[in-house]
């Protein structure tokens, strides 16, 4: 497989995961699915902050996490050699409540990373085991992260 099949694939599916899938051809999401930033766009601070299921997170952690992932990779995308180095993976978790303006400015910076990341993978000529690898596990990681926002909007309608 050349890079640059590998590469609009790869892009595809992380433009699928955060927008949605663009026509009827889908690979992860059902066809119509609005994707992960339009369902955070079509929920609140107050369901963002609830807890449905006792002692589990909240969207609004949920999305901090993922943001602060993306932010390391675009790190790492400009050149750093490893933001992974210091990071700290508990604090992205603590994030458990958001306000009305801060919610809309969290799913705001999600939205700027994720374009950020994606335009960094659709100019990457050559890719190598651990670029290959950081860049399935964030769309593995997001994927996974969009079910686990999906399961608590849907405990909470309970």
């Amino acid at each position: 497989m050349s890079d640059t099949i590998f590469r609009d694939a790869l892009v595809s599916i992380l433009s699928e995961i955060f927008n949605g899938p663009p026509g009827e051809m889908a690979y992860l999401l059902n066809p119509g699915d609005p994707g992960l930033l339009k369902q955070l766009e079509s929920i609140d601070a107050a369901t963002a902050s609830s807890r449905p299921m006792p002692g589990n997170t909240t969207i609004a952690a949920h999305v901090d996490h993922v943001l602060y992932g993306l932010t390391l990779l675009n790190r790492w995308a400009a050149g750093e050699e490893n933001p992974w180095a210091d990071a700290d993976w508990e604090a992205s978790w603590k994030r458990r409540t958001a306000t009305s303006e801060g919610w809309k400015t969290l799913v705001a910076n999600l939205a700027i990373e994720a374009g950020r990341w994606g335009e960094s993978l659709a100019k990457k000529k050559e890719w190598n085991p651990i670029s290959a690898c950081g860049a399935i596990s964030s769309a593995a990681h997001t994927a996974y992260h969009l079910g686990a926002i999906r399961q608590i909007l849907a405990a909470g309608e309970k």
